[in-house]
């Protein structure tokens, strides 16, 4: 053969595997893919008050489920202040209790004596104040006697009111400040005994919701100061998927719409719902997992995974494009 023609035969055969290859190979590339991964949202808990963390129920990397309790701040002190918060309490309403029924038996029985020799002695001067006025009146006594008589019966008089308003304080409807007073106490009592058992209450958190441990900083016996994160939590509801498109079919994808995604040992068919749209377009960043070459210019998406416990954030993701709409 030719050599001439030998080179033809190649070149031919070249284009005809060339255009086998342009009509086949694209039956075999995987489906097209968004690259993205799974992100969470942390939740620092802590307590409001400075102390040594007592216990720690709980380890990094853990599941807990919601109300699990997860560590306790020095108990005892807060403990004591609950309970005299309390004894200050029973010592308002007892006090209250007090000033509703009057004075004590005793404490009123001496006051109403006193308002029976006061009465007795204002009817002796009253009486005197008679005699003295009728013989006066005929000449027997001189008028500076009968004012004499006149001023010891208005004594006597005033000290039976004076009497009567002692004995009437003792009851019900003359201590109507002495209620209120002791009724505000009550109250004050009531509001930091609450106030006391919120701090006892915050001083060992539990989870509020479905979680995974992402860290612990403290362990049993260190010290904590207030407000300072001693458990990091990852709320299942927390968790979403980000992914980024690009700007040529960002149309397609609105806050609502539903996506289909998959990742290495995760189970098929995984979904979740588009819940954030960044508005605004940014670079391919330079840290992606991505399996052929994407557009520089990108849109950021969130979506809430329907199962977001069996997922860990970080884990790499495909996520099918959705159609634009036409």
């Amino acid at each position: 053969m030719k050599p001439q023609r030998a080179v033809v035969l190649v070149l031919a055969g070249l284009a005809v595997l060339f255009l086998a290859w342009r009509l086949i190979a694209p039956q075999f590339r995987p489906a097209p893919t968004l690259s993205g991964y799974i992100e969470g949202e942390t939740l620092y808990m802590a307590a409001p008050v400075a102390g040594t963390v007592a216990t720690l129920g709980v380890r990094r990397g853990q599941r807990v489920a919601p109300g699990a309790p997860l560590f306790v701040i020095e108990p005892d002190r807060r403990l004591a202040e609950s309970e005299r918060a309390a004894a200050e309490l029973g010592a308002a309403l007892a006090q209250a209790e007090d000033a509703r029924k009057g004075q004590r038996p005793v404490e009123l029985g001496i006051l109403e004596a006193e308002q029976a020799s006061a009465e007795a002695q204002a009817r002796e001067a009253k009486a005197v104040l008679g005699r003295t006025a009728e013989l006066a009146r005929k000449g027997i006594y001189a008028k500076a006697r009968l004012d004499d008589a006149r001023s010891t019966y208005q004594s006597a008089a005033a000290r039976v009111a004076a009497a009567q308003r002692r004995v009437a304080a003792a009851t019900l409807g003359a201590r109507a400040d002495q209620i209120r007073a002791a009724d505000a106490r009550v109250a004050q009592a009531r509001a930091e005994l609450a106030e006391t058992g919120t701090l006892v209450a915050n001083m060992a958190p539990v989870a509020p919701t479905a979680a995974r441990v992402e860290d612990v900083f403290f362990q049993k016996g260190e010290w904590a100061a207030a407000n300072q994160p001693v458990v990091a939590l990852i709320p299942d509801d927390k968790l979403y998927v980000r992914f980024f498109v690009p700007e040529a079919e960002v149309a397609a994808y609105r806050v609502g719409r539903r996506i289909r995604f998959s990742c290495d040992g995760c189970e098929k068919d995984l979904g979740a719902a588009i819940s954030y749209v960044s508005p605004r377009p940014e670079f391919t960043p330079p840290v992606i997992y991505s399996r052929e070459a994407r557009d520089r210019l990108v849109f950021m998406i969130e979506a809430r995974p329907d199962h977001g416990g069996r997922l860990l954030p970080g884990l790499p993701v495909d996520v099918t494009p959705l159609e634009t709409d036409r």
